[in-house]
């Protein structure tokens, strides 16, 4: 059996790639395999941002092999306890304190737009992008929590008129609505989404997950629990090497060596 994704690491960026082209499903191996190795990844201080993409230029992921989800909830024991284990790994995703990027092409459905919805930032291509949350087409409901996500990223009326109705929209919709922060053409998604990687991966390592620990999350922070927690990042950020060096660069008007 092939690998279930091919993992590369460039310029301090780890790239997970679906190794499933064309439609790079969603195999029980590959959540089972990022399960395992996301800790060692968010534990490595040399990984400074992750990027989630597919193999081929033809789809990102047209989500889960819905063909294995009996054995998989065999295999875990319940239902509960097999979706559980998505949630587990979106939440690593998330709040692992590092910053991650999803490409969207092609077909991005189902479970290969909840991946994305976990990321902090998602590029899509200008063409050809098929995004959207089906469940209900096939009777049932998100299970990886896209309905939950969504909402946050779009708000509940465009929420609402995804998932109700089962539309998919395109890359340039998704940029409308604010799904996705960037447009770019096709050819070129992954190579952007590498730039952006080391772009991120040359921040201060502390601030940066300092803010993703007071940002991620905000909807359901009040006011002051976020001002709380952007005070708590004021503290820890006081007088490391990356702030004095900011500082220091900055009154020699050149740029920051951050991370060293």
């Amino acid at each position: 059996m092939s690998d279930p994704y091919l993992y590369a690491v460039t310029n301090n960026v780890a790239t997970f790639s679906i190794n499933g082209a064309p439609w790079n499903l969603m195999s029980l191996e590959y959540i089972d395999r990022l399960e395992e190795q996301l800790p060692e990844v968010l534990a490595d201080d040399q990984i400074r941002a992750m990027i989630f993409t597919g193999e081929g230029l033809d789809h990102f992921s047209a989500g889960m092999n819905l063909k294995q989800i009996p054995d998989g909830i065999k295999r875990a024991g319940s239902p509960e306890a097999f979706f559980g284990q998505r949630h587990k790994v979106l939440d690593m995703i998330e709040r692992g304190g590092t910053p991650t990027i999803a490409t969207l092409y092609g077909y991005c459905l189902g479970g290969g737009l909840e991946l994305p919805l976990a990321c902090h930032f998602r590029i899509a291509a200008a063409t050809g992008a098929q995004i959207g949350l089906p469940e209900m087409d096939l009777g049932t409901v998100p299970a990886w929590g896209g309905s939950a996500r969504l909402p946050r990223a779009v708000g509940r009326t465009y929420a609402l008129d995804m998932i109700l109705r089962g539309r998919k929209i395109d890359g340039r919709e998704a940029y409308r609505i604010g799904l996705v922060s960037e447009l770019v053409p096709i050819e070129t998604i992954k190579d952007r989404a590498q730039a952006l990687g080391e772009e991120l991966a040359a921040q201060p390592r502390k601030a940066v997950e300092s803010m993703l620990d007071v940002v991620v999350g905000h909807e359901t922070k009040t006011l002051d629990e976020s001002m709380a927690d952007e005070t708590a990042a004021v503290a820890a950020n006081r007088d490391t090497h990356d702030s004095t060096e900011g500082m220091r660069a900055f009154m020699e008007k050149r740029k920051p060596v951050f991370n060293q």
